[in-house]
């Protein structure tokens, strides 16, 4: 699958990446799981559908009356139809530097907080208004007067500080410091998760053969042994000490289906989890 590079896929060859972007994105069919590398912090106002992004360290689900705050960075996209036939949200692209401009004017007095790739946003009427508002200005001319796109900008953060306060101006100003993110901690947010080890690689911002060197040096074992292993080993604690169904489980640590798992399962403990239970 090919990785798509966002906004620059929306912005014309001719034209020189902007400070902020305004976009409508809207689709007909659903989209699951495609590779994104996200260029600059995003807004996504939600309008029609159903979203869910998977970063590195966690993944969340967004409907039709939230929006999300999203820091740069490799992400999976999943875009679903919901009751209507279209998939539609604004998006509102900007820079660190157009947010260390905000942050210079407003000085917060904040407390440092650890880095989140996202921001749930609860819909309410005067963001549906705001949404209009850059609506009933049109994208083209917002783009062609950044200084009336900057307002627009800062009015919608200077609103949501006021609504969320202090857990807001905070992560605000955590999208300018640096993180790096801690490889083990990815693994394990991801251990019983369906994802694959080419996603997983690519949440780690690595290639499959990087990712797969890197962690057989912290866990000296591959990644498909070790992922396969710990799973099962997760699964015989439930059926034995807990008493759950194996068809309560095979879902929860990753498989696709029952018969694939109870498989799988004999081969490693030589008892199928029927026998088991």
């Amino acid at each position: 699958m090919p990785i798509e590079n966002i906004p620059d896929l929306f912005i014309p060859e001719a034209k020189t990446s902007p400070e902020m972007l305004v976009h409508d994105f809207r689709m007909t069919t659903d989209n699951v799981k495609s590779k994104v590398n996200l260029q600059m912090h995003m807004f996504s106002f939600l309008q029609i559908g159903r979203k869910q992004v998977h970063f590195a360290e966690t993944a969340i689900d967004v409907n039709k009356n939230q929006s999300i705050l999203t820091t740069k960075g490799n992400c999976l996209w999943t875009e679903l139809i919901d009751t209507g036939k279209i998939y539609y949200c604004k998006l509102l692209f900007f820079s660190e530097q157009i947010l260390k401009k905000f942050l210079e004017k407003h000085s917060f007095s904040i407390k440092q907080q650890k880095r989140s790739p996202y921001y749930i946003i609860e819909n309410d009427d005067y963001i549906t208004a705001f949404i209009n508002s850059l609506s009933a200005i049109g994208n083209e001319a917002l783009m062609k007067n950044e200084e009336l796109l900057f307002v627009k900008f800062e009015e919608i953060l200077l609103y949501l500080s006021q609504k969320y306060g202090d857990s807001f101006k905070s992560y605000l100003h955590s999208l300018i410091y640096k993180e790096n993110s801690h490889f083990r901690e990815i693994i394990e947010q991801h251990l019983y998760s369906n994802l694959k080890i080419e996603e997983i690689a690519f949440l780690c911002n690595m290639s499959v053969s990087t990712f797969k060197r890197h962690f057989k040096n912290e866990y000296a074992e591959s990644p498909g042994k070790w992922f396969h292993n710990k799973r099962l080993e997760k699964a015989k604690i439930l059926i034995e000490q807990e008493r759950v169904k194996a068809s309560d489980v095979y879902l929860e640590i990753g498989y696709k289906n029952l018969s694939n798992f109870s498989t799988a399962f004999k081969n490693k403990f030589g008892i199928s989890p029927k026998e088991l239970s």
